[in-house]
């Protein structure tokens, strides 16, 4: 069978590294078709691999190769799966769109980081090799190289899928990092990171056993926010940076909060650490969109987050002049955003076509973003 020039697959692994989502997805006609899913869990030693490659350690070169090829192999498993549950071969799919795994995010100059940069990891051309598909990858580093953030990418996906001319709406993703897409009637765009979205409450939670995530919140919800250690977390000085602005781990992670909790003045049970982490993550978000999007513009939420039973009813109560919905109320799970975003990116590179927002990510002028890795 001839490869369908509509049809592809997007691959994605967040911030948070639970697993690999893939996603198949036929472009053809006026909407697209999300034709089926896979989710493929990393092991706990995995997670452990890639969490080791997000500080400086030792041996980094030796053992980013070594996972960089491992998870190339993994990804290629979700999408060999994504295929035999479709009941497709290699042959029908024009091309994957893989985002990979960020091990670093460094967005801006300091003094010892003279040159931002984005890595993401997961070999593109074992992608190829172990599907037989054209693999097109490495999207945030053209970005960079143009003076942007090289993040968020997915707003330009938004725009193309979710803007109206009859009302403003909001895309709230809530990953490992929460973003946030402005999309008011007259189709311009405001995108930007708020901050912390799961990461925190997910790297707090595993580090008392074996749970990656707090299940529908319930462990934050049994907690008290403590006022001392908000306010302290939200000092950070990302929240006061203007847009373009991304993040991540390298500035929001379980050292960071270890230190506040050890300078809070009261003792702090864990649970109450958890409620204040979870305020955190809402309290960010919440401030961001009531200074970027229009009061009464409708909020629709993506990502993991939005499981968090918790976080979502203290984002509702925090933006009370705001209806927050999830993205199923646009015909696209909320599980699947980011998956099916990054196979619009890869047609849009095979298209020549440009798939950043130079509003968005501060860079010079749109791009062709990716690099291609032919079957």
């Amino acid at each position: 069978m001839s490869k369908a020039p509509s049809l592809y697959i997007g691959l994605m692994s967040g911030t948070s590294a639970d697993s690999i989502d893939a996603a198949l997805v036929d472009f053809s006609g006026n909407a697209l078709k999300l034709l089926g899913t896979f989710a493929l869990p990393y092991d706990e030693r995995m997670r452990k691999r890639i969490f080791e490659l997000t500080k400086p350690s030792d041996n980094e070169i030796d053992r980013m190769g070594a996972v960089d090829r491992s998870l190339g192999k993994l990804f290629a498993k979700a999408a060999n799966f994504l295929l035999q549950q479709t009941g497709h071969s290699a042959s029908d799919i024009h091309a994957i769109g893989s985002h990979g795994q960020t091990i670093r995010h460094r967005p801006q100059s300091t003094s010892s980081i003279k040159e931002p940069f984005s890595l993401q990891i997961g070999d593109p051309n074992t992608i190829a090799q172990l599907t037989g598909i054209t693999t097109v990858a490495d999207f945030r580093r053209r970005d960079m190289a143009a003076g942007g953030q090289g993040a968020p990418l997915t707003p330009s996906f938004h725009k193309e899928l979710f803007s109206s001319t009859e009302e403003a709406r909001c895309i709230l993703n809530i990953g490992g990092m929460a973003n946030v897409t402005y999309l008011p009637q007259d189709g311009s765009v405001i995108g930007f990171d708020t901050g912390p979205g799961n990461v925190l409450m997910d790297a707090w939670i595993h580090s008392f056993g074996t749970h990656a995530y707090d299940m529908d919140g319930q462990w934050a919800a049994s907690g008290q926010v403590n006022q001392e250690l908000l306010q302290k977390l939200l000092s950070h000085s990302y929240f006061r940076l203007p847009a373009p602005k991304s993040t991540g781990r390298e500035e929001f992670h379980l050292g960071w909060v270890n230190t506040a909790v050890e300078q809070t003045m009261t003792p702090l049970a864990p649970q109450d650490v958890q409620a204040t982490l979870a305020e955190l993550t809402a309290v960010s978000i919440s401030d961001s969109l009531k200074q970027s999007c229009a009061q009464g513009c409708r909020v629709f939420v993506c990502g993991g987050g939005v499981h968090n039973k918790h976080l979502l009813k203290r984002i509702t109560e925090l933006l009370p002049c705001y209806s927050v919905e999830s993205t199923e109320v646009l015909k696209l799970h909320p599980d699947w955003v980011e998956a099916v975003a990054f196979a619009w990116m890869a047609m849009r590179t095979l298209q020549r076509k440009p798939s950043n927002l130079p509003s968005v990510t501060g860079a010079a002028e749109p791009l062709i973003l990716g690099g291609v890795y032919f079957a």
